[in-house]
């Protein structure tokens, strides 16, 4: 009676390296696609007869803020029936369905199909963030910091390139075109999805017998409602700065034409400096602690963001961004697995799925409090509420590392 679920556990990890890759591509090559088209969303949102500039870029916000919205509200469902029916059904799910609407969104004619398109890729969507979930669940515990901040590379990869190659294609084979080709990028994803990823069947009469999710599990631990605050934090930090890089960089650059340009270089340092950093301080976590290596992450973050209001060139912010990218990269894949250290085994999706939550609301909370502050405050005021946001986080993963130590005396967590 003992024995059966232990087994199920190995066959469940027995091919986890596979899945790994398999997830890390997926991730990459959805990102990738969903990313693809930032450069040249508004002058998309022009063709759907939006006129003027104020109006284009309202509701150039909209239709690429819609996505983070649904994809928020549904992360929960998706984690849950994870935990039920398994991992590799939510992957699959989510990647026919993101290959679905960004073909679809080629074929659009107004500004209303192109949201709703955008939501809908953001409900039926979730490659990532459900890799995520089967990452963290699926590695042994000792391994899963490195796994995870290896995950967060192939993610960060994608939000790299994806801008990037979006500047290009449009030019060489159409705008709608690179929709198409989007849509089957993703289509490679889900055939590696379908066909690739291992997971053990899921017994009936065992999944019957299996303890629910409870709220108690996951809302009733302090550590993971801390972590659900960290991710918050970070993510409104770091998406508050969106808004204004391009306003922040032009008082900095002398040549107009070398605005956008360098404000591109500064956006995908911060990016590269996480590629980098992302498995190395996972790997790290797992030896020193995932806690130790938040605390230690959100300070040197924080101390960083100072000088970036009093930078007087270019060159400077693209350095100091870098290096926050390099302390920040495996944040993230250390508060999963935090998470899935303090939850039992049938709660982590549901768990994970609130995490994921938490952070798509700082990615949409955040752009809009960076835009009020830096409209009505100033540009580098910005940066000193980042700060204060990034030192109150410090605060918090103290108070978690102090509690772990002594209901954890293993240095795991």
């Amino acid at each position: 009676m003992t024995k059966q679920p232990l087994d199920r556990q190995d066959a469940g990890t027995a091919h986890w390296q596979r899945n790994l890759a398999v997830c890390v591509f997926g991730s990459f090559t959805t990102v990738f696609a969903m990313t693809v088209l930032l450069p040249f969303l508004p002058l998309y949102v022009a063709q759907m007869g939006i006129q003027g500039h104020a109006a284009i870029v309202q509701w150039s916000g909209i239709v690429f803020g819609a996505t983070f919205l649904a994809a928020g509200l549904t992360a929960p469902l998706w984690g849950r029936l994870g935990d039920r029916y398994g991992r590799k059904p939510m992957l699959v799910r989510a990647s026919i369905g993101m290959a679905i609407t960004m073909s679809l969104m080629g074929l659009t004619t107004n500004i209303w199909q192109l949201v709703t398109l955008r939501f809908l890729a953001g409900l039926s969507g979730g490659y990532s963030s459900g890799s995520t979930i089967l990452v963290a669940t699926q590695t042994p515990k000792a391994r899963s910091g490195w796994a995870l901040g290896l995950l967060a590379s192939g993610i960060m990869a994608g939000n790299l390139l994806g801008p990037l190659i979006g500047g290009v294609l449009p030019h060489l084979i159409g705008i709608r075109e690179t929709f198409f080709g989007a849509g089957g990028f993703i289509f490679v994803a889900f055939l590696a999805s379908m066909f690739l990823l291992q997971e053990p069947p899921r017994l009936v009469h065992a999944e019957a017998k299996r303890p629910k999710a409870s709220w108690a599990d996951i809302l009733g631990s302090k550590v993971v409602m801390a972590m659900l605050a960290t991710g918050l934090l970070l993510m409104i930090a770091n998406m508050s700065i969106e808004p204004i890089i391009t306003v922040y960089v032009a008082t900095l650059v002398d040549d107009p034409k070398r605005v956008t340009l360098t404000a591109g270089l500064v956006m995908s340092a911060a990016a590269l400096g996480s590629i980098i950093s992302a498995s190395r301080l996972g790997k790290l976590a797992d030896r020193i602690g995932h806690v130790t290596v938040i605390t230690m992450a959100l300070l040197v973050a924080g101390l960083l963001l100072l000088p970036q209001a009093f930078v007087t060139a270019g060159w400077q912010l693209i350095a100091l961004r870098f290096a926050m990218g390099l302390a920040l990269g495996g944040l993230l894949p250390c508060i999963a697995a935090v998470i899935r250290h303090n939850v039992p085994d049938h709660s982590a999706g549901q768990a994970l799925g609130y995490s994921l939550s938490a952070q798509f609301a700082g990615q949409v909370v955040g752009p809009m409090i960076g835009g009020f502050i830096g409209g009505q405050i100033g540009v580098r005021s910005v940066f000193f509420g980042t700060c204060v946001l990034m030192f109150i986080g410090v605060v918090i993963n103290w108070f978690v590392r102090n509690q772990l130590r002594h209901s954890h005396p293993h240095p795991q967590l």
